[in-house]
């Protein structure tokens, strides 16, 4: 297998705590089927991997404090609206998801329709959800390249997603995706709703700006 460390977008050193992502290679040596992949991902549960479509297991850091504080407060925002609209359930960047192009992600922040999971036996709850999520959310970190995180979410939106949002505290824009449209980019905006796909769902983005530590 190589090793190939990914490279920062902003040229910086970053934190300890914030080193880019390792991408491993394993393909043509090897090529894991999407239970492989799991059952690998169980056995090193120390360790948080996604992988991508062309079979490329990425090793993600630990974030810093400022990120972690932030991926929570979106969870908890998100998460809150969820258990109010009744619809969908949500995900925090535990939750890994197995896309029809063969990458297995796991946003910041997934949405899922109740009438989706209901299809899905109790085995595949139990592992990777196999299919792309309703709605996603991003969070550039340090460790990330804004590039990538932008190349992810147009990922999601070729696999299905129908809603994306890409957020960027350092410069304060919220970057907004939907099937079929050219990207909206919000600067500096005090709050983001999921109208008309998500009614009723407002994010008070002045807690992301701020983690508050």
């Amino acid at each position: 297998m190589v090793y190939d460390a990914m490279i920062h977008d902003h040229g910086a050193t970053p934190a300890a705590s914030e080193w880019p992502p390792v991408v491993v290679r394993t393909r043509p040596a090897t090529d894991l089927t999407a239970d492989e992949f799991f059952d690998f991902c169980q056995l090193n549960t120390d360790l948080r991997f996604e992988r991508s479509a062309q079979g490329d297991i990425i090793i993600m850091p630990p974030t810093g404090a400022a990120t972690s504080a932030r991926n929570h407060r979106l969870a908890m925002q998100v998460g809150a609206w969820a258990d109010r609209d009744g619809t969908g359930v949500v995900f925090d960047s535990s939750g890994g998801f197995n896309l029809p192009n063969g990458a297995t992600r796991a946003p910041d922040v997934a949405w899922v329709r109740r009438s989706r999971l209901a299809a899905l036996s109790t085995e595949q709850k139990e592992k990777f959800l196999p299919l792309s999520p309703d709605f996603v959310i991003e969070l550039c970190s340090p460790s990330e390249p804004l590039k990538g995180a932008q190349a992810k979410m147009e990922e999601y939106l070729a696999n299905g997603t129908l809603l994306g949002w890409l957020i960027d505290p350092e410069a304060r824009r919220v970057y907004i995706y939907r099937p079929g449209t050219a990207v909206e980019c919000l600067d500096n905006p005090a709050h983001v709703g999921g109208s008309p796909l998500l009614p009723g769902l407002v994010i008070d983005l002045a807690r992301i700006w701020d983690p508050g530590i």
